[in-house]
């Protein structure tokens, strides 16, 4: 029986999404039964650069480089980091290992903010212990996982701020107090809102400027 190819989203604008593109769809009912971590391993190997390809329950998830609003938010929002707390690293793009959220349990968020040197090794996906702040800003392909598979890995990772930036409905939801598959606290505010991060990061956020 064949794996089932993951879901990508076209774009035509540079030479290599389009051979990922063609790749994909020669690899169409033609990859081998396998673990879909060896699948997963496949996938991430032939990705051009700057595609993401993760592993969340169980779903392989191939997905284009981000637009450039997606870049702007999370270059705001590590701007805002730097300008408050200079001890803190602002990582995009990095590899958590998230116990429990996946059969694999690699995640890579749009921005991790830690102390710095938390993640000062060779591994490509690392302990998530150091994360004080996981931040994920939704697009038309990624937003499911990011308001409900995510929340539940970040949750029982323990990693104590998920701010979920949701552009499809103007809104930034803060989920603080992790517990279980959960957060305790969901508090959303509008774009535009001022957003008090708790400590251990203790500033406020000013989304306006997304």
């Amino acid at each position: 029986m064949a794996l089932p190819v993951p879901e990508y989203e076209s774009y035509e604008t540079e030479d290599d999404t389009r051979d990922y593109k063609r790749l994909l769809d020669r690899l169409k009912g033609r990859v081998p039964a396998m673990a879909v971590e060896a699948a997963f391993d496949v996938f991430s190997a032939v990705a051009p650069e700057g595609w993401r390809v993760e592993l969340i329950e169980g779903e392989i998830r191939v997905t284009p480089p981000a637009n450039g609003e997606h870049e702007e938010i999370i270059s705001e929002l590590g701007g805002q980091v730097r300008d408050h707390r200079k001890d803190l690293g602002r990582y995009t793009g990095i590899g958590l290992f998230v116990p429990g959220a996946s059969v694999s349990g690699r995640i890579v968020p749009d921005l991790v903010v830690a102390p710095k040197g938390s993640f000062a090794d060779e591994l490509e996906y690392h302990d998530p212990a150091p994360a004080l702040l996981v931040a994920e800003v939704t697009s038309r392909l990624t937003g499911e996982n990011d308001r409900v598979r995510k929340i539940r890995g970040y949750a029982r990772a323990g990693i104590p701020v998920y701010l979920l930036i949701d552009r499809e409905v103007d809104q930034a939801v803060l989920c603080t107090a992790p517990f279980g598959e959960d957060y305790r606290r969901k508090v959303p505010y509008k774009i535009s809102e001022t957003i008090p991060l708790p400590e251990p990061l203790g500033f406020e956020l000013d989304t306006g400027e997304f």
